[in-house]
């Protein structure tokens, strides 16, 4: 890419970013009738923050009724842009509420009842809402009856359900001394009493604790987690109907119920269970879920509505806003390759810059082609088959079993092979390498089977990152695997060098790239951090997003960036010696650098949800945080496939994108999960 190209369309990706950005921040304001800034405010647990929206017309003179939003395990207050544009634009006072240890809030180190997953995973959403209302509760702006109780809604998805659901359980708790009950309403979203069990917060507990409320769950058919019928086994990502369950009707107090219907309560309460079609993280992006929250707080803020503006609730805006910001996202990642390129003018940074090997020219007989076809499948397909082992890290499953079986048998035939190739007359050289690295790689492929890694939440203090750590590795070791396997057994007769790989190690060149790299992710998430600041938005799409962060997770992406590396660096080097032919050259290649990184997990998840919707229950029961997690790797993959294959062509090896690709992909994982800071 020339000079002049590369100014263009850093050109055109910042006008994306910059018009997009600004269209999400109408929407996001309800068209400028809503203040939405980021609060902090510190707890006795802690410090929390959200983002608060604040309609125009809201003050001490004309305080509102509020609702408190907020998200569940792996995400943070963005998540529930729906429930807080909707809500108020309608009128009332919304506070979407990162949770402790999520986005930028933060457990103080002494809240942490231990140091294994319990006593670290527990600290953030026992706590949250209810240190969330005693603020909101304070806030002038905020109503209150002529008894001093709080007009004041909880809302929360999954972990932020139990939450909300905690909440109500404690403010019952305070009512009994005090009088005053700050919570009038709770709907949950994804979330039954699963975990709130744990701490005595049952369906009979929270059912007489209700204290007159108006209380509603959303309880998807789909939902991977919750909402079971306790004499179903084998696995909860399958068809539910929460209402005809134990729990639900203990909820609903009734013997018999319908969804959807509201009933009346013996304590003078009303209650709803909302059953969408949908799965756990749909809840968050639907229409038919965000009409179920406009509705339910029409109805709970009955008495309380003067100065809220009637809009039925099928009248939405928030997707628009979701649109923007895929727009904006698309505009930020079409920015790195030319801040890339440009960078590169520059006397030092140029140094990250080798020749492109020649493209290899492939062979036309219909046998090299079926096996060129059949080793890529294998590679794409392998990591996908060993998924659910892999991300559950099951050392002792039948999955990972025959996984390091696999390995150790190739493992031998490499040191065999190596041993006869210490007689080769040609390229002896080569072939050793090559036996080498298939020997090293199935060895430590086999060793991963093993071993659970990433267990110590001390060190590796983001849980979800760990089991995706651990797929990864052994992604990229499979991928090695293949790569060495096929290099002895045909590449070397092709007369291939590491060069063809991309693999070119002048010293000087890896720190050049590696300077390039970091100096990109730098530019690009300071315009991710500007964007936020100005307009209070940021580049994503569902679950997916590049979102800002606080630099204490630092020293967490610094643990996690070595193992996202030796991925990146392995899955470019396979990338660049596929792509880099004759017969892949223009989009075909970029096509097939997405198949390389994201095919097999995508199939995956089309194989998992295609049959849990077709037949009740998924291809993989038991996989259910791992099915959802995959949604945001998917395109994460994609994009990273993209970003390898458009650098590699400019810069003619593998460093720079590897170093590019595990720096933002890093950050990028960690900001948008639980970190437990201790």
């Amino acid at each position: 890419m020339k000079k002049e190209k590369a100014v263009k369309v850093l050109c055109v990706a910042l006008c994306l970013v910059l018009v997009s950005s600004i269209l999400a921040m109408l929407f996001n304001t309800g068209f400028g009738k809503t203040r939405v800034k980021r609060i902090s405010f510190d707890t006795a647990t802690g410090t929390l923050s959200g983002l608060l929206y604040i309609p125009k017309d809201a003050s001490a003179s004309n305080p509102k009724p509020t609702v408190i939003v907020t998200h569940g395990y792996l995400n943070s207050a963005e998540m529930q842009d729906a429930n807080a544009i909707e809500l108020s634009r309608r009128g009332y006072v919304v506070l979407a509420l990162d949770m402790y240890d999520h986005g930028h809030s933060k457990a103080n180190e002494e809240a942490y009842t231990g140091t294994d997953f319990f006593g670290l995973w527990s600290t953030f959403w026992i706590h949250s809402m209810y240190d969330a209302v005693q603020y909101m509760y304070a806030q002038d702006y905020v109503l209150k009856d002529s008894a001093g109780n709080g007009i004041i809604g909880v809302t929360g998805h999954s972990m932020g359900g139990f939450s909300s659901t905690m909440a109500l359980a404690l403010d019952e708790q305070d009512a009994a001394t005090s009088g005053i009950r700050k919570i009038h309403a709770g709907l949950t979203e994804g979330s039954d009493f699963m975990y709130t069990g744990l701490l005595g917060i049952t369906a009979e507990v929270a059912d007489a604790a209700g204290g007159g409320r108006i209380m509603g769950k959303v309880a998807a058919h789909y939902d991977e987690f919750f909402f079971n019928d306790p004499a179903e086994t084998g696995g909860t990502v399958r068809y539910k109907d929460y209402v005809s369950t134990p729990d639900g009707l203990t909820f609903l107090q009734q013997t018999s119920a319908a969804a959807n219907t509201w009933y009346n309560t013996s304590d003078g309460g009303m209650r709803i269970i909302y059953e969408p079609s949908q799965t756990h993280p749909w809840n968050h992006f639907s229409k038919t879920t965000t009409a179920y929250a406009i509705e339910f707080y029409t109805k709970a803020f009955e008495g309380y509505q003067s100065g809220i503006t009637s809009i039925v609730s099928s009248s939405q805006i928030w997707m628009f806003k979701e649109l923007c910001e895929l727009i904006a996202l698309i505009g930020f990642v079409l920015a790195l390759v030319p801040i890339a390129v440009l960078l590169m003018k520059l006397p030092f940074l140029r140094r990250a810059k080798t020749e492109l090997t020649a493209p290899a020219a492939r062979s036309a007989t219909v046998a090299s082609k079926f096996a060129t076809l059949a080793t890529l499948l294998v590679a794409i397909l392998l990591p996908a088959i060993f998924f659910e082992g892999l991300y559950d890290i099951d050392v002792t499953g039948s999955s990972l079993t025959v996984l390091r079986f696999l390995a150790v048998a190739l493992a031998v035939a490499g040191c065999i092979t190596f041993f006869l190739s210490i007689r080769a007359e040609e390229r002896k050289g080569a072939y050793l390498a090559g036996s080498c690295f298939v020997f090293v790689s199935g060895l430590l492929l086999a060793a991963l089977t093993m071993f659970p890694l990433y267990q110590d939440l001390t060190f590796w203090t983001a849980p979800v990152v760990n089991n995706i750590a651990y797929w990864t590795i052994a992604a990229a070791l499979i991928s090695l695997l293949v790569m060495s396997v096929v290099f002895v057994s045909s590449k070397v007769n092709d007369g291939a060098t590491f060069a063809n790989y991309g693999i070119k190690v002048p010293f000087v060149t890896i720190i050049a790239a590696l300077c390039t790299a970091v100096l990109t992710v730098a530019l690009g998430y300071g315009l991710l951090f500007l964007i936020d600041l100005v307009f209070k938005t940021d580049f994503r799409i569902w679950t997916f997003a590049f979102k800002t962060f606080d630099f204490n997770i630092l020293p967490a992406v610094c643990r996690y960036l070595p193992t996202f590396f030796i991925f990146y660096l392995i899955s470019t080097a396979s990338i660049y010696v596929n792509t880099n032919t004759e017969s892949m050259s223009g989009v075909k290649g970029y096509f097939l650098a997405i198949a390389m990184n994201a095919g097999g997990i995508f199939l995956w998840l089309v194989r998992q949800y295609g049959t849990l919707f077709a037949t009740g229950v998924a291809a993989h029961p038991n996989a259910a945080l791992s099915g959802i997690v995959l949604v945001a790797m998917v395109p994460t993959l994609a994009i990273a496939g993209i970003l390898s294959r458009s650098l590699y062509k400019r810069t003619g090896n593998v460093w720079t994108p590897a170093f590019l690709n595990a720096l933002l992909m890093t950050v990028m994982t960690v900001a948008n999960t639980t970190v437990y800071l201790k």
